[in-house]
């Protein structure tokens, strides 16, 4: 779901942002690779070690986009959603593993050893060309946040702080770090160059370690939250009751219970207080209407319970 967890939109969608994103790293990863071999700098390495997690990770969110969209079975009533968090879970830690603590490790080994720096010109082109991949992997993912915040009517930052669907979130991060990264880079092999000091290339490399780890720690806050279950926000809520409330047969909703599974589904569960005099067929007839219209104000709701239950009196 979208910001304060509203839908999101297509699966298909956030697929292909994963899989041109997974493509671009894995080119990026192998050409900085090469470059950091020859030059022998640890910020190259770095970064190639940073784009060889971000390809994991994609494959990783690939794969959570693909089981967490499976039907829901005996074993499994309530549907498959929440495993898209688990391997976008899993993803966060490869982040982390793989590129924050390769390139911490590296950047201090560089600035308590030194290191022999050759030719960066091999580097910078790779940083040129690097730089205009993860542009266009870039460029794909806002292209999708735009059309989502548009249809939704809120802002970037909202969305991204408060969306369910972790996948965009996490290329989104990824990529913009990725750009930050190659700055970083960049500014070490010159400042290493002009000076002849390899600090600089050390520095760089334990600053885009840095950043990798910032950006593990968000991705793995947020789907631990949301594989644990986090409800809707308060204001969705809101609308459910007075949705729900609004029917001519319901008295009072005594308790609403919302979680979250998928970025489009979510599940309601209600204990509402139905008119004295009702019948079972109003009541039946109320809870017909009454989910639906619950649909109705949230678009991203799939299963709605309704307990009736008396208000307790005094």
């Amino acid at each position: 779901m979208g910001a304060m967890d509203e839908p999101s939109g297509s699966t298909d969608e956030s697929l292909t942002t994963v899989i041109v994103a997974g493509l671009c790293n894995l080119g990026i990863a192998l050409a900085k690779a090469v470059a950091g071999a020859i030059s022998g700098s640890s910020a190259m390495l770095s970064e190639a070690a940073h784009s060889f997690a971000d390809t994991v990770t994609e494959v990783l969110l690939f794969v959570s986009l693909k089981r967490g969209t499976r039907p829901a079975d005996d074993l499994h009533p309530l549907g498959h959603g929440r495993e898209r968090y688990l391997w976008a879970l899993l993803a966060s830690f490869a982040t982390f593993v793989g590129g924050a603590v390769f390139s911490v490790h590296d950047g201090v080994h560089t600035l308590r050893h030194g290191e022999e720096l050759g030719s960066p010109v091999l580097s910078y082109l790779i940083l040129g060309v690097a730089f205009v991949l993860e542009s266009v992997s870039l460029s794909r993912t806002v292209r999708q946040l735009r059309g989502t915040t548009t249809r939704l009517g809120v802002g970037g930052y909202r969305y991204l702080r408060r969306t369910s669907d972790t996948a965009v979130k996490a290329v989104f991060l990824e990529d913009a770090a990725a750009l930050i990264g190659l700055l970083l880079a960049f500014g070490g092999l010159l400042g290493a160059q002009l000076t002849g000091d390899p600090l600089w290339d050390g520095l760089a490399s334990v600053l885009i370690g840095l950043l990798l780890g910032w950006v593990a720690w968000v991705l793995a806050r947020d789907n631990a939250s949301l594989l644990i279950g986090r409800a809707l926000p308060e204001r969705y809520e809101h609308a459910i009751a007075a949705a729900l409330t609004a029917q001519p047969q319901v008295v009072r909703v005594l308790d609403l219970v919302t979680s979250v599974y998928g970025p489009d589904d979510v599940l309601v569960a209600a204990k509402v207080d139905f008119a004295d005099l009702a019948t079972a067929a109003d009541i039946e007839a109320a809870c017909d209407r009454a989910e639906r219209a619950v649909r109705a104000a949230v678009p991203a709701v799939t299963r709605v319970y309704l307990d009736p239950t008396p208000q307790p009196r005094p």
